[in-house]
């Protein structure tokens, strides 16, 4: 399969550095060892805090508590869009039926997206990252910005604006009048000779599953009260993408080298608070992925310390944590 391509066969492609320079054969294979109860303990913790968000909003409802709750509930969809990354590289579960299944229905479903199309998709950025062909070149442009055009960009996440835009956008292309792409490229498809039948299967295809997923959502929170459903997507429209932009810069932005896998791939220290908001799986160890694409995210924290304990951070590159991120993308 493809998402091997970190190891040794495919080691001469250029945007990926070789694994084989700091790890042994014997440390590579520990390390892509899949572990069920890991990953459903990782998974559990996941939503526990989607399931505390809602409950301090019902028990202690009022303006504070539904500002922190939407905070927690942006981190943790930011947490179902990595469980979609992670499992579009097979790298959650030991068979890849459960994988799918659980890379769809508690990660890509919730936030109106689909694993399924995101995995082509993701793979084009391994293999180009930092070039111009990555897809996903539009979301580390820009930076360094004024502290002016940060303050809007970040006004526009926090106040529904940019989320408005990207599922109008995701709409768009789940019914097929869009190429998939994450990255802020618009472009369009040819509606030429497409048929109502043809319109109906793309929407299945695409939109069947979020649907049913956002029912299941409001189902059990109106078993409770319905109006909490507004949390979530509120959200959506609001936090989330705040968190999404930090996790985003954090990984690619205001490097040295677009070309240089050592220089284009950020790696960023976090703490409990980060984790919860900008880091869920892990996702911060980002050199650690871009190395190893197979590695589960349980695994990554070890890895890390290998590749410390190895000198790879003599030529890698590590922050010390988010706020020197959004520090160094104000120039």
């Amino acid at each position: 399969m493809f998402f091997w391509l970190s190891l040794d066969k495919n080691e001469e492609m250029s945007q990926i550095i070789a694994a084989s320079t700091y790890l042994s054969r014997e440390e590579r294979k520990m390390l892509i060892e899949k572990s069920n109860w890991l990953a459903w303990r990782d998974i559990g913790f996941h939503y526990a805090w989607i399931v505390f968000a809602f409950g301090l909003v019902y028990v202690f409802p009022n303006p504070l508590t539904v500002v922190v709750s939407l905070f927690i509930l942006g981190g943790k969809q930011l947490a179902c869009a990595i469980l979609m990354h992670d499992t579009s590289h097979f790298a959650v579960f030991k068979d890849k039926r459960t994988n799918d299944i659980v890379g769809q229905w508690l990660g890509a479903y919730p936030i109106f997206n689909n694993m399924l199309a995101y995995r082509p998709y993701h793979f084009r950025h391994h293999v180009s990252n930092g070039l111009e062909e990555d897809p996903d070149l539009l979301l580390t442009r820009g930076y360094p910005t004024s502290l002016r055009s940060m303050v809007r960009k970040f006004g526009r996440d926090l106040s529904g604006l940019t989320g408005i835009k990207a599922f109008f956008g995701l709409m768009m292309m789940s019914m097929g009048y869009l190429e998939y792409n994450l990255g802020g490229k618009v472009a369009r498809v040819s509606q030429v000779e497409r048929s109502w039948g043809d319109f109906w299967k793309v929407f299945r295809a695409n939109l069947l599953g979020p649907f049913v997923a956002q029912l299941v959502i409001f189902g059990i929170l109106s078993l409770a009260s319905p109006w909490l459903y507004l949390l979530w997507f509120g959200a959506y429209l609001t936090t989330f993408q705040f968190s999404l932009r930090i996790r985003s810069m954090a990984e690619h932005s205001v490097v040295e080298s677009r070309e240089d896998p050592y220089l284009n791939t950020r790696t960023t220290k976090a703490n409990w608070l980060a984790r919860l908001l900008f880091a869920p799986y892990y996702v911060n160890y980002h050199c650690e992925h871009h190395m190893m694409m197979a590695v589960p995210p349980y695994r990554l924290p070890a890895m890390h310390k290998l590749l410390v304990e190895r000198g790879f951070y003599e030529k890698g590159v590590m922050a010390n944590g988010y706020w020197e991120i959004v520090k160094g993308a104000v120039g």
